[in-house]
């Protein structure tokens, strides 16, 4: 899908779209030049968001309509649940971690 615009962390009520960056990225090298006119945004830092949003003006930007579970890595929980998660899914030691998890639940 063509990407016409994007926020970069936008509130919840001020979200456009319920669509989100996975920060997985094949850029032309346009960014480059982009990137280095890009003020500092969100968090007084450089944006790599606002750039993006800079070069969909310019040239076709396109997205991949992931399905699936998305983490929120740069979430604590968010973090933990997906460590979680994917060691539940480790076949060298996932069934121990598991079993570990099941003594440690009702102790909660």
């Amino acid at each position: 899908m063509r990407v016409l615009d994007m926020v970069e962390k936008p509130a919840v009520e001020d979200a456009p779209s319920r669509m989100a960056v996975l920060g997985r990225y094949i850029i032309t090298p346009a960014i480059f030049d982009i990137l280095a006119h890009t003020l500092p945004g969100k968090g007084n830092e450089v944006q790599l968001t606002d750039a993006l949003q800079v070069l969909a003006h310019r040239q076709p930007v396109y997205a991949y309509d992931f399905e699936g579970i998305r983490y929120d890595l740069g979430d604590k929980l968010g973090f933990l649940k997906a460590t979680v998660e994917f060691a539940l899914r480790r076949p060298d030691f996932g069934g121990k971690f598991a079993a570990y998890l099941k003594e440690l639940v009702p102790q909660l």
